[in-house]
């Protein structure tokens, strides 16, 4: 039967069945350690930022979770038309949601409009290596019982990848940075609910509709095991924390000097030879 779905060649998404996935997370207890790490991390950042920051608005998919981070900032769905109150923000937070845009420079260029000369946004996303162990195994399961692999893991973005957005958002002064954290698991079903239970389950708009079936999550836990296991037989799933900052453009910022500026040489302070190519 073919797909009732109309997509752009830019469609990564199925926007309602992400919200579907988030909307069933949100109405049972979800394991928020990925939240909480990001948190501690973006909390810790910013504190080292010797600024008094006002106004700060969280884009996120998850405002319970992320509205009690920071009690008196606005919190605003991370919708492909974002709906800030205001236009003067000294800080956006992006939080844990831009994985899962179709358009993430879209999404910073509208965080840099709304900020201030000199503000600030941080955007942290799942990136990387995130789940390399699953995509790996469920593609091996796949390739030996149907021949071929079909989308259901998010791809992840890499990190010089990732951090080009900023400047493609005309962002400045931009910085791409990782945080790797690593859970064990008893089985990768056991993984899979865990990401049901978070709101990471497949949202992919093109995703295969058929269901799993049973031999193909057979196949996958020994792909895993045999490929990935740990010695106490229990299984690795690697996240990697993307941290994404930039600043909207201002006159007094730091800027890099023109290339035959320097008034000394680096040779001299390195003490060697100067050799000419």
């Amino acid at each position: 039967m073919p797909n009732p779905i109309q997509l752009s060649d830019r469609t990564m998404t199925d926007s309602p069945a992400l919200l579907r996935s988030r909307t069933r997370a949100a109405r049972a207890p979800m394991p928020t350690f990925l939240h909480d790490a990001a948190a501690i991390e973006l909390k810790q950042r910013i504190g080292e930022i010797n600024r008094d920051f006002r106004h700060i608005a969280i884009v996120t998919g998850w405002p319970d979770i992320w509205g009690r981070q920071w009690q008196a900032a606005e919190t605003v769905a991370d919708s492909d038309l974002i709906a800030f109150a205001r236009k003067n923000y000294d800080l956006i937070v992006h939080a844990m949601s831009l994985h899962w845009s179709n358009d993430p420079v879209g999404q910073l260029i509208q965080c840099r409009r709304v900020l201030k000369p000199d503000g600030i946004v941080i955007a942290c996303l799942l990136g990387g290596e995130t789940l390399y162990e699953l995509r790996s195994a469920i593609a091996t399961a796949e390739l030996l019982l149907r021949g071929g692999a079909s989308p259901r893991v998010a791809p992840m973005g890499d990190i010089r990848d990732l951090g080009g957005l900023l400047q493609r958002a005309g962002l400045a002064l931009p910085v791409a940075d990782r945080m790797r954290i690593t859970a064990s698991y008893g089985s990768s079903r056991e993984l899979m609910f865990d990401l049901r239970a978070m709101g990471e389950t497949n949202a992919l708009a093109r995703r295969s509709r058929k269901f799993a079936t049973k031999a193909l999550f057979e196949e996958t836990e020994s792909s895993y095991l045999s490929s990935f296991g740990l010695p106490d037989g229990r299984i690795p799933a690697t996240f990697d924390l993307i941290f994404l900052t930039g600043w909207a453009p201002s006159e007094n910022q730091q800027r890099a000097l023109k290339p035959g500026s320097a008034a000394a040489r680096l040779s001299d302070a390195l003490s060697t030879v100067e050799r000419k190519l």
